[in-house]
């Protein structure tokens, strides 16, 4: 399944739940619990294709960014560490 097809399917349950359907038949149909019909309408109500994918792409570039921050944070520690100690090497002298 591509991810088009994964979006239509995502927005397109709880649109027919807005349509009328109800929510057992829904769920019946495309064999999920309530439980997750209801995080899905939550999370997916009346949003779009093009808004399913901007938020993909969003979270995608979220992760990028924490793991680039993830991998400065050593050098950071150790870059300060570094200049305390030269702080206070330079004050005893």
């Amino acid at each position: 399944m591509t991810a088009g097809v994964i979006e239509a399917a995502v927005i397109g349950i709880p649109a027919g739940h807005d349509a009328g359907a109800k929510c057992a038949d829904l769920c019946r149909k495309h064999g999920m619990s309530e439980g997750i019909f209801n995080d899905l309408k939550a999370r997916f109500g009346g949003t779009t294709a093009s808004e399913v994918r901007r938020l993909k792409a969003l979270e995608d570039e979220n992760a990028k960014l924490k793991k680039l921050l993830a991998d400065q944070m050593p050098d950071l520690a150790a870059m300060k560490d570094r200049v305390a100690k030269n702080g206070r090497a330079r004050r005893e002298a």
